[in-house]
């Protein structure tokens, strides 16, 4: 189980060495006129969507998410009233093999068009400003995810937002299965927030919400185990309908590794 150590009211520290910033948002606001990829860099980005082949959701690879007149759709877009980055994920969608639930969702890549598959060993980050829009039951918002390194495909971390305005985090026990939820914050559905999640020195998990932080001990059963980072709208809830689900809005989307 990773045990909390918990110290409210602190912000992570900036990393120490070389800091490489791999994808924001713009600086001002974003513009609405634009896809996504005009106001966010999303050449570390492959977008999965909640289409496709029962079994195998449709991929769109970060060369066609980039650029002002890039990628988007009824799954991905860019909000006409305030530029927001948004995804939307139905409770009835084509989903992966090793899931129930579908999603609008951003995997984390290299530059070269690689999947990112880095050691916990460094820093790395992930942060985002967002808001859920609409959820039906809860959606996770961001994940660290288990790359190569055995034969588990369990992430590592999820964070969930639920309908009731609870932020919540997951952490996965073991490879194997097995997760333990911590409730975080609380932000009333449609409101503005903030997230970082991160890890140090290789055996520590740092998630700070809206300014808080709290820190979570990394189980050894996971060292051998490579990590990548998701962010979007990864619906928590199935059935038959293609109106409810859950759509999630980001103003501001970074990832950076040292």
């Amino acid at each position: 189980m990773i045990r909390p150590k918990v110290r409210a009211g602190m912000t992570l520290t900036a990393v120490i060495g070389t800091l490489v910033v791999l994808s924001t948002g713009t600086a001002g606001a974003a513009d609405p006129t634009k896809a996504p990829g005009g106001n966010f860099d999303l050449g570390i980005w492959q977008l999965q969507e909640p289409v496709g082949s029962p079994g195998s959701p449709t991929t769109i690879s970060s060369a066609r998410l980039q650029g002002a007149s890039g990628f988007q759709d009824s799954y991905f877009y860019t909000d006409t009233r305030d530029g927001a980055m948004t995804f939307w994920a139905p409770e009835k969608g084509v989903t992966t093999p090793n899931s129930n639930y579908a999603r609008s969702e951003l995997r984390e890549m290299n530059r070269s068009g690689s999947a990112a598959n880095w050691s916990l060993s460094g820093s790395h980050k992930l942060s985002a400003t967002l808001r859920v829009v609409s959820v039906t039951s809860n959606v996770c918002v961001g994940q660290i995810h288990l790359g190569t390194g055995g034969t588990s495909t369990k992430p590592l971390v999820e964070l969930y937002y639920h309908s009731n305005g609870d932020i919540v985090l997951g952490t996965e026990n073991s490879p194997s299965g097995g997760q333990t939820a911590h409730t975080v914050g609380h932000v009333a559905i449609g409101k503005t927030w903030t997230y970082s999640i991160a890890v140090s020195g290789g055996n520590t998990v740092d998630l700070t919400v809206n300014g808080s932080t709290t820190h979570y001990s990394i189980p050894s059963s996971f060292f051998p185990y490579k990590q990548y980072f998701k962010a979007g709208s990864y619906n928590q809830s199935s059935s038959d309908s293609t109106t409810k689900g859950a759509r999630v809005a980001f103003y501001g989307l970074t990832v950076a590794h040292s």
